[in-house]
């Protein structure tokens, strides 16, 4: 697969994700028959970011890029230099913006790069994301 021209290629400047850690969180639910289960739902803070995407998103007149196969290209920019798993922010980034809207799934990722780039506070990253296209 080769990547489509880069006109077609949308840019976002995002602010800084959360971390897996803490995007998701856990809490029992009493279910039917008083049994309670465990359910995994996105955190109050994951869904502030999602919000805070969706508006990115709106505002930078972002593309929407339906249901093809895309690449995903993140420099992220940590807000200090705490040592940080750089592919913990992959999942609560990916997740926000097919919640914005900007591509139907994130199923849709073929290829994704993350460079970790300077510190800059508060934190964000920048993103390009292209189609792909089938060699002939």
């Amino acid at each position: 697969m080769i990547m489509a021209a880069d006109s077609e290629a949308v840019r976002l400047d995002l602010p800084w994700p959360p971390s897996v850690n803490g995007y998701w969180r856990t809490a029992p639910i009493r279910g039917r028959g008083g049994k309670t289960v465990i359910r995994t739902m996105i955190s109050k803070q994951g869904r502030k970011y999602r919000r805070l995407v969706a508006f990115e998103v709106v505002s930078q007149r972002a593309a929407k890029l339906g249901e093809r196969r895309l690449a995903v290209d993140v420099v992220a920019y940590p807000p200090d230099r705490q040592r940080r798993d750089i592919d913990n922010i992959s999942k609560s980034l990916l997740d926000a913006m097919e919640h914005a809207g900007v591509y139907a799934d994130d199923e849709q990722i073929d290829r994704l790069v993350i460079e970790r780039g300077e510190v800059s506070k508060p934190g964000s990253v920048a993103v390009t994301i292209r189609p792909m296209e089938s060699t002939p």
